[in-house]
């Protein structure tokens, strides 16, 4: 039966070129943004170079102080101490890396400014993120112990720095009036990988990195990598432990606040708390995004199904016919949803060369550097889920009110 759907489906297709055009022009223009837009967020948020590990990663990245009363509250990154001390102290994970939230330096080339952002890291970093070498190697705890001044800089910079072609290990560069001899080169992060992007990787123990101030809030976060992603809950609760155990005096840390909140939150866990906390703030924050994808889905689902209305109302004698023959509404209505089901994948076809084509330009463009956006697995899947619900919307009312046409107003039409 299934098989007769469709191929009903794909004649009524061929009958009317000019309804089938407008039909899958809407149903590709909406799949293709939907399907940028999740290869987008899973740019954003899944385990992609360096960070291919962050699905069992987790991130020390705030510090919270407030009072009982949460009247007043203080946050921010942590200090280099702090992380080393109760993050590093941990059993559970794999490897724990510190590395600085982004600083800023300035090199020049023939008096030409070049802005650097720059990382201070501690060599568990090279561990936890897989970046490519394509000169060297990083620095390690020997560099550390003897504060030596080296660093490991992007290909990026490489090519502006020095001669085209050239090789960079060994060599020098002019940082902030300090040289700093170059051991390695890698293939820069996208800038949206925040806690990995830079120009430049300095060992903590250069110059200007702080990692010697006191107290809990500093500039660094702890990048926490799980043996696998079934023991992230088993390093929360560990870490969880050893912040309930911290002193009065500790969580003060010279100041007036009583209750210390600091969590190892999952990549995709951090981002949320920055817009919302509580859990009525993650209520709203969903329901917010769940009215963004309703309109953006819903509205040109409303178009398609008066398309839809106007196309299912030229065959109201076939419809007519066959309930006179003894068709239930049930098996008409299910025949219809089919049917714009299997047109919405034909669109969604079409959505997916778009997206490939629109995905290329983007990555090609330069508008994110080191950008690598693709419509692997998981894309592919949020994909085809889009187009099963796309065309259940469009398809749902126009089935419903067709199946229901009783029998003598359909043999009229």
């Amino acid at each position: 039966m299934l098989i007769n759907y469709i191929k009903i489906a794909w004649k009524v297709l061929l009958r009317h070129p000019f309804y089938t055009f407008i039909t899958l022009f809407g149903i590709s223009l909406t799949l293709t943004v939907l399907m940028v837009l999740t290869s987008f967020l899973d740019h954003l948020f899944g385990s992609h170079y360096p960070e291919s590990k962050r699905y069992r990663t987790l991130y020390i990245a705030n510090v919270l102080q407030t009072d009982s009363a949460k009247s007043s509250m203080s946050s921010g990154p942590a200090s280099f101490r702090f992380l080393e001390k109760y993050a590093k102290s941990l059993k559970t994970p794999e490897n724990v890396a510190i590395v600085s939230n982004f600083s800023f330096s300035n090199t020049y080339v023939n008096g030409k400014r070049i802005k650097l952002n720059t990382k201070y890291t501690d060599v568990a970093f090279w561990d936890v993120a897989d970046f490519e070498f394509l000169e060297g190697k990083p620095y390690n705890e020997q560099n550390i112990t003897n504060g030596d001044h080296v660093a490991v800089i992007t290909d990026d910079l490489r090519g502006q720095y020095f001669e085209p072609g050239a090789q960079a290990v060994g060599k020098f560069v002019d940082i902030e009036n300090i040289n700093y001899r170059v051991i390695g080169v890698v293939k820069g992060s996208p800038p949206t990988r925040l806690y990995t992007y830079g120009d430049v990787y300095f060992p903590y123990t250069a110059p200007k990195s702080n990692y010697e101030s006191k107290g809990m809030r500093g500039r660094y976060i702890a990048m926490v990598l799980a043996k696998r992603s079934e023991d992230i809950p088993a390093i929360q609760a560990e870490f969880d432990n050893v912040i309930s155990r911290l002193s009065k005096d500790e969580i003060q840390d010279g100041q007036k606040f009583s209750v210390l909140v600091v969590k190892a939150h999952t990549y995709y866990g951090h981002f949320l708390e920055q817009f919302a906390r509580e859990d009525s703030q993650k209520v709203f924050f969903y329901t917010i995004i769940g009215l963004v994808l309703l309109m953006i889905m819903g509205l040109p689902a409303i178009n398609l199904v008066n398309v839809n209305v106007s196309r299912i109302l030229e065959r109201a004698s076939e419809i007519g016919v066959r309930k006179a023959f003894g068709a239930p509404s049930k098996a008409l209505l299910w025949q219809f949803i089919i049917e714009n089901i299997f047109i919405t994948f034909i669109g969604g076809l079409f959505a997916l060369v778009l997206s490939f084509l629109v995905i290329t330009m983007i990555n090609s463009s330069g508008w994110i550097a080191y950008a690598d956006l693709t419509i692997n697995f998981p894309v592919f899947l949020v994909s085809i889920f889009i187009c099963f619900v796309f065309g259940l919307l469009s398809g749902v009312l126009p089935a419903f009110r067709m199946s229901k046409l009783k029998i003598v107003d359909a043999l009229k039409a």
